[in-house]
C-alpha cells in the first residue's frame, strides 16, 4: 500500500498529537480521501521522515528516520534559461535523478533574459513535487537568476559538445554547467577555464536543451553509486 509523502514547514511535526497542516489538509482529506487509521510521511527537509497516523482530531507520530531517498554525492546543475517551459523538464527529472540544488543563469545566447517571480515560485513547486514523488528527504533549492561568472569555479565542469572530454572520464564534479539552445561561445568557455572550470561533452550525439542536465547528473551520479 502506497503510503503518501508531504514536505511541511519545519517544526510542523510534534511529539503530541497536532492538526493536519493546512498546507496540505485538502489533498490528505478531499483529494486522497484519508481517514482515521491511515498513515502518511511528513518531511520537514532536515533528512527525515516523520510517519504519522490519522486520528479523528488529527495527526499522532508514529516513528522518525532518515530518508532513504537522498544520495550521498552534493550534485548542483547551474542550467541557463530556456525558452517557454522547457525549465520545468529540468527541474522534474533532475530532481528525480538526484540533483540537490539548481542555480539558474544567464548566458550570452540566452533567450529569456529573466524570470518573473511567479515563474521562480512555479520551478519550486516542481521541484517540491517531483521530490514527494520520488521519494526524496529534501527538496533541492532552485535558485533565482545570476551571471554565467557566479558559478564557475574550480569543482565545477562546463558542457560542452565540442570538447574531447567526456564527463564519464572525470572525477564526479560538484557541479555541471549547462548552457541554452544556441550553446556557450567562444568567449564563455574560455572564461569557465580561466576560472578554473572543466570543459567536458556527453559524446557525438545532439540532446534537447532540456535533456542535457538530466543525462550529465545521470552521468555523474551513477558513477557515485547514487544512481542506477
Amino acid at each position: 500500500m502506497t503510503i503518501h509523502r508531504f514536505f511541511v514547514d519545519p517544526g510542523t511535526v510534534g511529539d503530541e498529537p497536532f492538526i493536519i497542516p493546512a498546507s496540505i489538509a485538502r489533498q490528505v482529506t478531499r483529494v486522497l480521501r484519508l481517514v482515521a487509521g491511515d498513515e502518511i510521511i511528513l518531511l520537514e527537509g532536515d533528512g527525515l521522515e516523520a510517519r504519522c497516523r490519522l486520528t479523528d482530531a488529527g495527526l499522532e507520530l508514529v516513528s522518525r528516520a532518515p530518508s532513504g531517498g537522498e544520495p550521498g554525492h552534493r550534485l548542483a546543475v547551474a542550467q541557463a534559461l530556456l525558452k517557454g517551459d522547457h525549465l520545468e523538464p529540468v527541474i522534474r527529472h533532475g530532481t528525480e535523478v538526484g540533483v540537490s540544488r539548481f542555480e539558474l543563469v544567464v548566458t550570452h545566447r540566452c533567450i529569456v533574459r529573466d524570470l518573473s517571480a511567479a515563474r521562480l515560485a512555479r520551478l519550486r513547486a516542481v521541484a517540491r513535487e517531483a521530490a514527494e514523488q520520488s521519494e526524496r528527504g529534501l527538496v533541492p533549492e532552485v535558485v533565482a537568476p545570476v551571471g554565467l561568472g557566479k558559478v564557475l569555479g574550480p569543482t565545477s565542469v562546463l558542457l560542452e559538445r565540442s570538447s574531447a572530454v567526456r564527463l564519464s572520464d572525470l572525477a564526479p564534479p560538484a557541479r555541471l554547467i549547462v548552457g541554452p539552445e544556441g550553446g556557450f561561445t567562444p568567449d564563455e568557455v574560455v572564461a569557465a577555464q580561466q576560472a578554473g572550470a572543466l570543459v567536458a561533452g556527453l559524446g557525438p550525439r545532439i540532446l534537447r536543451s532540456e535533456s542535457v542536465a538530466v543525462a550529465a547528473a545521470a552521468v555523474v551520479l551513477s558513477r557515485t553509486g547514487d544512481f542506477a
